[in-house]
């Protein structure tokens, strides 16, 4: 019988569970998906936590690779033993086969591993979006990345570099910032030794960044605000640290007609024609070796827990992924 990650109530990583489950055939518009590779994600935390609210009992894991075992009904475009990865926003990739909508599911091209299609569909897709979409980076614009050393932070950093922008990093340790350097950043602050705005607003000849790029959020939200030049563009699109406190408008004005944006990758895939376009570009930047995809971990399925004390603990860099 097939395995899963359960979770009957929120909490810490103790609440997560491995268990047998039955997966039926796949429904009209379904493909069955024998995962070989699962993309772990802050989210995961999230949506264990109770911080975006599922209803119990629920899985875990929004990505996911694979080959498809089965097809449903009504199935067009796909086949049994398709390489294939997707994103979805119910959670649930944490198990060893689940259907899926095929309308959800992208092949996976030559070239591009299962391991690396799994981190790129939520990972790289949100580096994607978030330089090309969010934002429509330009050549000779200043950027600065926080968690440079993360899963996003090192595919931004080395694409941001690629479309031609200076990319000034901001990690925890000594050892992060090695990497971050090695992986797009020109310039690496570190978190508790350097001032961070200050120092943005220095290496940036007094002006400050174009964008700065912040899933850390409550902790370092204003910070960032502070290392914007005039209406310059705040994305926050993560809470690592915690829902950001609301605070009024005319902080923007104050800081010089700042722009703010909070967003989520699904408003950027949310039609079948852009979920392949911004498939299509990322697994190319891999192509091009724009981008080199890190997988620094490794877990078992039934390892799962330890995974994400790992994550919360800031002890990873690089991407993670639990093999069934």
């Amino acid at each position: 019988m097939p395995r899963a990650i359960r979770v009957h109530e929120t909490g810490g990583p103790e609440v997560i569970r491995l268990e047998n489950v039955e997966v039926a055939a796949p429904a009209s518009g379904e493909v069955q998906v024998h995962h070989t590779a699962i993309g772990l994600n802050f989210v995961d935390v999230y949506d264990r936590s109770g911080l975006y609210p599922q209803k119990m009992p629920t899985g875990l894991g929004r990505e996911a690779a694979g080959k498809i075992v089965a097809t449903g009904p009504k199935v067009r475009g796909f086949r049994i033993g398709d390489r294939v990865a997707y994103v979805h926003r119910i959670p649930g990739s944490y198990c060893e086969i689940r259907n899926v909508p095929a309308e959800l599911v992208v092949k996976i091209p030559a070239g591009v591993s299962d391991e690396q299609a799994a981190v790129l569909m939520v990972k790289g897709m949100t580096a994607g979006f978030l330089l090309r979409r969010a934002h429509k980076l330009k050549r000779g614009e200043i950027i600065v990345v926080h968690a440079a050393a993360g899963g996003v932070g090192l595919l931004l950093s080395q694409w941001g570099r690629a479309l031609g922008a200076t990319v000034i990093g901001i990690v925890g340790s000594e050892e992060k910032a090695a990497l971050a350097k090695k992986n797009g950043c020109r310039h690496v602050l570190i978190r508790g030794r350097d001032e961070i705005a200050a120092s943005v607003k220095k290496l940036s000849k007094g002006a400050g960044a174009h964008v700065v790029y912040d899933a850390v959020g409550k902790e370092t939200f204003f910070e960032s605000l502070d290392s914007l030049r005039k209406r310059g563009l705040m994305v926050s699109f993560g809470n690592a640290s915690g829902m950001v406190t609301p605070f009024s408008a005319s902080e923007l004005v104050k800081r010089g007609s700042l722009f703010l944006t909070r967003p989520t990758l699904y408003d950027y895939i949310g039609t079948r024609a852009e979920l392949e376009s911004l498939a299509r570009e990322t697994f190319a930047a891999v192509r091009k070796k724009w981008v080199r995809v890190q997988i620094h971990q490794h877990y078992k399925l039934a390892d799962a827990a330890q995974a994400h004390r790992d994550l919360e603990a800031r002890k990873t860099t690089g991407a993670t992924v639990l093999l069934p």
